[in-house]
């Protein structure tokens, strides 16, 4: 659902002026370096909060997982990263990279020239742009943000940030900043199924969150709930080893149920409707398997333990808002903004779009509206989406409205939209994964508009070894 026409009563006045506001960003993973890297270079002075000990955020592998393989106790030791050890990106390189530093495949620090490559490549890309452009000096490492809240008898523009160091936990800092940019990702904490009689069921249950490997899972029949890029790879990781591997999709239009091509132990089956005391799941259909494992591949919830903004910032069913394009919650705009909150989008990209716009506005250069009509566009945008019949909980999906999305992003900011060929390889991709989702990766047809993309990066790209900038 693209979001709808604004319309302004009130003229938009800009911030007056500052050459710089110090700002608090929460996360360095894509979206908090680009996000650091554009308020820099608007003028702003910088911090960049790091739980972890490297940036790159959910792309830092790690093969640990947690002890509640649900991820549903709120007393555990949280994993951050989601990664599984075969993933590779269902988006190729040219399309992933930040416009002025393309993901390329480079001699200083490619590890996986493929082009859809491994995690591990998206990793050293994210870790070569933090260090081109010196950000890592903003960056905080190991230090957990434990609080974000409104000054007490502020004017909403100054906000207190506490944190603490995470090899020993003790609180080593309470800082105030003119504006914070919230970049904590949205793949940590797990949204599993709702499934009935799931309380009697004997067997294990596992979010794919704690999915690394294959191997705990020879010999067993599996039962795996989801349609999207995870359930698809992990059903296919898995295959091979498991005896049987059932997969449930909420939504079987325009496919096929039953043995699926290809493979000796895989069948597609509708939602799951019950499981039993047995063993037994029972799927809508009526057909059913006994099973070891269910294995939720269904998606995450938006989570912000440390953010304290008096009830004015929600998440209601999945849903963070309200928000003004996804970014500005009107009452707090703009010194309280998210990055990275819409999903089923390229991400990349899409992070640096909402980046500049947000450092401009910070500055004064970019005016945004009042509040009262930033509030307006947003409760129309929520009701044409209940209009439209959309749950709450696809308030962020963006889909083929991302393109749109982004070039409004883009006319705010007074730069380009979106480069056609972009665009065009993100439906050429599509369209191949539909027609070879087993090979989809290593075999496409779209070699024209590759060669688009590296004309386009020409302007950066000095040889293969480097870039310039």
């Amino acid at each position: 659902m693209a979001p709808p026409t604004m319309v302004v009563h009130t003229p938009p006045k800009p911030l007056p002026p500052s050459p710089c506001r110090s700002v608090a960003v929460i996360g360095a993973g894509a979206a908090g370096l680009i996000a650091a890297r554009e308020l820099r270079r608007e003028g702003h002075h910088v911090v960049v909060y790091e739980r972890g000990n490297q940036v790159g955020g959910t792309w830092v592998y790690t093969p640990e997982t947690e002890s509640d393989p649900l991820g549903q106790n709120p007393t555990r030791p949280v994993v951050h990263s989601s990664l599984y050890r075969s993933l590779r990106t269902n988006l190729p390189r040219e399309v992933m990279g930040f416009r002025d530093y393309p993901f390329v495949a480079r001699s200083d620090w490619s590890i996986d020239p493929r082009r859809f490559p491994g995690h591990a490549e998206v990793l050293e890309y994210l870790q070569g742009f933090a260090r081109d452009f010196a950000i890592e000096e903003m960056v905080r490492f190991d230090r957990e943000v434990v609080k974000v809240g409104l000054l007490k008898g502020g004017d909403r523009s100054q906000w207190r940030v506490k944190s603490r160091k995470t090899t020993n936990g003790t609180c080593l800092d309470d800082e105030v900043f003119d504006a914070v940019v919230v970049c904590n990702g949205h793949y940590t904490e797990p949204r599993p199924a709702e499934i009935p009689g799931i309380s009697t069921w004997p067997g294990k249950q596992i979010h794919s969150h704690n999915y690394r490997t294959p191997e705990p899972f020879k010999g067993q029949i599996v039962v795996l709930i989801g349609s999207e890029a995870s359930a698809v790879d992990i059903s296919r990781d898995i295959a091979p080893v498991a005896k049987e591997v059932h997969v449930a999709i909420r939504t079987p239009k325009g496919v096929t149920l039953g043995k699926q091509p290809g493979y000796s132990n895989m069948w597609l089956h509708p939602m799951i409707a019950s499981v039993h005391e047995d063993g037994a799941v029972v799927f809508a259909d009526g057909t059913s398997a006994w099973a070891d494992v269910i294995l939720h591949c269904t998606g995450y919830k938006y989570h912000f333990p440390f953010l304290e903004t008096e009830g004015i910032v929600r998440v209601e069913d999945n849903r963070v808002g309200p928000l003004y394009k996804h970014v500005f919650p009107p009452a707090l705009a703009p010194w309280l903004s998210f990055i990275g909150l819409p999903w089923k989008v390229v991400p990349l990209p899409q992070f640096e779009f909402q980046s500049k716009w947000i450092a401009g506005v910070l500055s004064g250069r970019i005016a945004l509206p009042s509040e009262k009509d930033m509030i307006e566009d947003t409760e129309n945008f929520y009701a044409e989406l209940k209009t439209a019949g959309i749950p709450m909980r696809y308030t962020h999906k963006q889909s083929e409205e991302q393109f749109e999305y982004n070039n409004w992003l883009a006319d705010q900011c007074g730069i380009p939209g979106m480069e056609d060929w972009k665009t065009e390889m993100y439906f050429a991709t599509s369209k191949n994964r539909k027609a070879r989702p087993e090979t989809y990766r290593d075999t496409w047809e779209d070699d024209d508009l590759v060669s688009q993309a590296y004309k386009d990066f020409a302007r950066f790209i000095s040889d293969q070894t480097g870039c310039r900038f």
